[in-house]
């Protein structure tokens, strides 16, 4: 083997056309998905404090948003729905003319050529905000896994492209495939939040989604931080079970565990970078510290040099912008 100063691993390093020439990773916009929250009501467009540049959307101002979202050549958005009525079980979920279901209708209206993705959970919906039914104090699993199969149902027959379970619930992605199948939906993907860990990266999303929990928390079904080899369980099991995408959240403290899951299975794997890591980012970057443009482009190619083949990410259409523009 070559050695200094024949061997000069700083050669292709000298310009950035030879830099890119040599690159073993890239973001890419194709990898990107944009979630997006959308409100019950009509004219709305609410800023969310700790997400600057996010906001909420009513399903009569998505058009615009969709078209940009389009127009940079993002391939996917995932919705989130915020209603006006809450209770015990989520009622609202499966309801057809529940928010994220005209959501979708007026997307595909709108731009039908772009991928809606839909989560399906219970905790936007609850008085509790729990992601299942309290039972007794806890959370049944079991009682759950019928609710999120109907929410899941409902999406695709307002015209979802992929339905998305986040709950954490065992069984989850069984009772929503079955259902889906049963109603002639096979052709419909699941991307499950296969390893998604109880974690404090969470907070500005519990205020985008009005999603926080009433009472306890949900490390009880969430899981918990110091855990890898769980996760590979959870990731095989969800496989098993249908799912056709895999997704591990948050993105930043699990990029060992990105890496065990990749070099383990082979299916797509999805990486949530959320609202905790994007807040962050943003508080940074407004006070002068940090160059956004920069940061933003080397955290999102950490997760893809970690092995993700997806990134959920609220920085999409500004890296759409810039990759465009390069």
């Amino acid at each position: 083997m070559a050695v200094f100063p024949q061997l000069r691993l700083r050669r292709l390093r000298r310009t950035e056309a030879l830099r890119a020439l040599v690159r073993e990773n890239r973001v890419d916009i194709s990898d990107l998905i944009y979630p997006m929250f959308v409100v019950e009501g009509k004219d709305i467009r609410q800023g969310i404090t700790s997400m600057p540049g996010i906001l909420r959307y009513s399903p009569d101002q998505l058009q615009a948003e969709v078209e940009e979202v389009f127009r940079l050549k993002i391939p996917a958005v995932l919705l989130f729905g915020i209603p006006e009525h809450k209770d015990e079980t989520g009622s609202s979920v499966y309801h057809p003319e529940g928010v994220v279901q005209k959501a979708i209708q007026a997307i595909k209206n709108t731009v039908p050529e772009l991928l809606v993705a839909t989560d399906v959970c219970l905790c936007e919906y609850t008085s509790h905000g729990h992601c299942g039914v309290v039972s007794n104090g806890a959370i049944d699993n079991d009682r759950t896994l019928p609710l999120l199969a109907k929410m899941a149902l409902s999406h695709v027959e307002a015209g979802a492209d992929i339905v998305a379970p986040s709950d954490m619930m065992d069984g989850r992605v069984k009772a929503i495939r079955e259902t889906l199948d049963e109603k002639g939906y096979q052709h419909i993907p699941i991307l499950s939040y296969a390893a998604k860990y109880a974690s404090a990266f969470y907070g500005p999303f519990r205020e985008a989604a009005e999603s926080a929990p009433q009472f306890g928390d949900r490390r009880s079904y969430q899981m918990d931080p110091p855990n890898v080899r769980e996760a590979l369980r959870e990731v095989e099991q969800d496989i098993a079970e249908g799912a056709d995408i895999i997704m591990i959240k948050p993105a930043l403290a699990y990029l060992d565990v990105i890496r065990e899951v990749r070099n383990t299975f082979n299916c797509p794997l999805a990486v949530y970078n959320v609202s905790g890591e994007y807040a962050m980012v943003k508080a940074a970057c407004q006070q002068g510290w940090l160059d956004e443009r920069q940061l933003v482009l080397e955290t999102l190619t950490a997760i893809k040099r970690a092995g993700a083949d997806i990134i959920l990410t609220y920085h999409a259409k500004d890296v759409a912008r810039w990759l465009l523009t390069v």
